[in-house]
């Protein structure tokens, strides 16, 4: 039996999200590995919105059987034939890295494969950035929503690592629409306590953005209740910061609070979360086996807006 706090609301793609991915022209797509149902379906999703074009990378033959199983003529767009995960991820990478396709997006080969193509030197997508990964979150009911970084790619992000989170979310906002975001640095308290190390990171963070951004609020450190509830934020005190209860964005201490936090959004509250991970020389769509399709619909969406290209 299954645990009554899961939530049995299906994932929505956010409309609104969608149609500001619509404004730009389609980015260029290399599937690392496209022939398989889950990457076939997601790119046909997304080029059917009007939000990606794709570039086929993988076994040729399984990329045109998986296209005939969707009755999806594929005829017009480039297909890159290759063999076996290294292969397929060394060349998509190698693609996004030449400028002959925008976007780099896992397909049907594992993640440690996939993004050891997308580091290495090789393919050409280093620019001395850290990378991380940015979980944009919708509830299906609609409403704001709130993002995460980084709960994918680093482990134990140091102090500098998080200091790019918060530049990378912040500009991402902005890209979203957000003329001054409110972002908010996790820990399990509102003070900072030389017994809880994430708390004096909180503080550390929100000191250094408030010398370095000066277009976004920052605020930590603050427990999640603080960050997500008014109510909590009246009970305590803490009206008069401009983060606390109205948060566009979390920075997490490590990946298992990222990843825990992210998961319950989707698993509990329902929602739905698109990747990207920032940082490269192009977007980088991380997708799981387990994302249903408005996530990877809205992750494409994601990541056209964060190339921004011109019509």
């Amino acid at each position: 039996m299954s645990s009554p706090f899961l939530s049995k609301r299906e994932a929505v793609a956010p409309q609104e999200l969608i149609a500001r991915a619509q404004k730009f022209a389609p980015p260029r797509v290399a599937i690392a590995r496209a022939g398989a149902p889950l990457p076939m379906e997601a790119a046909e999703d997304a080029t059917k919105a009007g939000i990606m074009i794709p570039v086929f990378v993988g076994e040729a033959d399984e990329i045109r059987a998986e296209a005939a199983k969707l009755e999806w003529d594929i005829s017009g767009y480039a297909i890159h034939d290759t063999n076996g995960e290294a292969e397929a991820g060394q060349t998509a990478a190698a693609l996004c890295g030449a400028g002959e396709a925008d976007v780099l997006m896992k397909g049907n080969l594992h993640t440690d494969v996939f993004m050891k193509s997308a580091v290495s030197r090789d393919a050409g997508l280093r620019t001395g950035a850290r990378f991380v990964h940015i979980f944009h979150i919708t509830h299906p009911d609609g409403g704001k929503p709130i993002l995460i970084s980084d709960a994918a790619v680093n482990v134990a992000p140091d102090l500098e690592t998080r200091q790019t989170c918060i530049a990378q979310v912040n500009d991402l906002l902005h890209r979203l629409g957000n003329d001054r975001p409110k972002i908010a640095i996790l820990s399990a308290t509102e003070s900072a306590i030389p017994s809880v190390p994430s708390s004096m990171d909180g503080k550390a963070l929100a000191d250094w953005a408030a010398t370095h951004i000066s277009n976004a609020d920052v605020s930590g450190p603050l427990a999640l209740d603080l960050i997500l509830s008014p109510d909590a934020v009246a009970t305590k005190g803490l009206t008069d910061n401009p983060v606390a209860g109205q948060a566009d964005a979390i920075i997490v201490p490590d990946i298992v609070s990222g990843n825990a936090l992210f998961k319950a959004f989707v698993y509990i509250g329902g929602g739905c979360a698109a990747g990207v991970v920032t940082g490269a020389k192009v977007p980088i769509l991380l997708t799981s086996r387990a994302d249903p399709p408005a996530a990877r619909l809205a992750s494409a969406a994601l990541a056209s807006i964060k190339c921004a290209l011109p019509k």
